[in-house]
């Protein structure tokens, strides 16, 4: 028989604040994380704005000499983590370490460190490359590190699935506790991709907002006058129990990981399609055996491009039918961008901080709405509301999609 998940703890580093107090804090209020571009000079790309992580000290975690052996996005990984590890109450030396996994992934993977090596083999030679560039860059070294640091012996591994990385890593470590392979798993994303390969590959496919001259204004999905996504970064993990094991040691619970659904556009590696969403979204609330009409909160994936945002209220519509008018949708992509890999993980985060209280963040810059984009987006102000049953998507390039149905419990 399928065993219950439950959502025991949460991590998270990202544009709107270093821990689950501050970003909460920021989201509820409608606080944008967006700025101009400080990690490089980006003056020569049509988009200079980002989400980018502030005020981060990755020695308050590990020591300086381990963190020079690790990109910036292992760093970000490690500390949410580390913060929902914490934040679970979990003691490795009173558990079963071999019953305890990480899975951790990243959309992109060391880009940074990739980029930086690279500039240094080519001015500096073969002999300037550090020892550690591979493992400093490689996607499955955040879960890797994370099992070292907490003493975790159970499955550890990280999936890539672009965009959809963060979701998916959650709903697979959400089935390996449902089918028995281990009791406890620490799972999400995580990003660190404002870099000049990085805005620059997104640039020249003309994906990015280029409201240069109002950041904080940039993201803003389901806007008439939307104009693309803004890059972010950082990290969002949680801690996924079985149910019994989380209830026997008296666990502080979030909310129930109660359905996971996925599926594949098949259409078309970048253009959006109505369809694939709509299956993803009927998987999840099939697995969970969720009625549609139960949901009543959507943390959507509204990335806040023309096409997107438009294809995502079209295929809310077709699963959820004359109820989706009865949906309160938002995107906190609003205020942090786009986290790429981690944008499913801390997106989870917050879906889950909305059921456990009982409110709605708001979508910020939603003054001029899409007469195509014609549900609830709670704009501008967040909403305390009855949520039972909420819903988080995440969509990425591949055409790959993934919903996951966060129940209060």
């Amino acid at each position: 028989m399928k065993r219950r998940v439950v959502i025991t703890g949460l991590g998270i580093v990202s544009p709107v604040g270093n821990d689950i107090d501050t970003a909460w804090n920021n989201i509820i209020n409608g606080r944008s994380g967006v700025g101009p571009v400080t990690r490089f000079d980006a003056s020569a790309l049509n988009s200079r704005i980002a989400g980018e992580v502030k005020d981060f000290d990755i020695t308050e975690f590990i020591s300086a000499k381990d963190a020079r052996q690790m990109d910036t996005f292992i760093h970000y990984g490690v500390v949410a983590g580390t913060q929902a590890w914490q934040d679970a109450g979990l003691d490795i030396e009173h558990e079963d370490a071999d019953r305890i996994g990480v899975i951790v992934g990243s959309g992109i993977g060391g880009l940074s460190r990739i980029e930086e090596t690279q500039t240094e083999y080519l001015q500096r030679g073969a002999r300037r490359i550090s020892p550690f560039f591979v493992p400093a860059s490689l996607i499955n070294l955040i879960s890797g590190q994370l099992s070292i640091m907490l003493g975790l012996k159970g499955p550890s591994y990280a999936v890539v699935s672009a965009c959809t990385t963060g979701l998916h890593s959650i709903g697979d470590a959400a089935r390996l506790i449902e089918y028995g392979d281990a009791d406890v798993m620490v799972a999400g994303g995580a990003e660190s991709s404002v870099s000049p390969l990085g805005m620059g590959g997104f640039a020249a496919m003309r994906a990015l907002s280029t409201r240069n001259d109002d950041p904080e204004g940039a993201s803003r999905p389901w806007d008439r006058d939307r104009d693309g996504f803004v890059l972010g970064e950082g990290a969002g993990v949680v801690v996924l129990e079985e149910y019994e094991h989380a209830r026997r040691r008296g666990a502080r619970i979030y909310g129930e990981f109660a359905g996971y659904g996925m599926s594949s556009d098949a259409h078309h590696i970048t253009s959006p399609d109505q369809d694939g969403p709509r299956r993803g979204i009927l998987h999840a609330l099939h697995n969970g055996k969720v009625n549609p009409d139960e949901v009543s909160y959507i943390n959507a994936h509204g990335t806040s491009t023309p096409l997107g945002d438009k294809n995502e209220t079209s295929a809310l519509k077709l699963a959820f039918g004359d109820h989706a008018r009865n949906l309160v949708v938002n995107s906190t992509k609003s205020m942090t961008g786009h986290l790429l890999g981690a944008a499913g993980g801390i997106e989870a985060v917050f879906t889950t901080l909305a059921v456990y209280h009982q409110v709605s963040p708001p979508t910020i810059n939603l003054f001029n709405q899409d007469p195509e984009c014609d549900l609830d987006y709670c704009a501008n102000q967040a909403r305390e509301m009855k949520i039972d049953v909420a819903l988080s998507n995440s969509f990425g390039f591949g055409g790959t999609n993934g919903s996951m149905v966060v129940r209060r419990i």
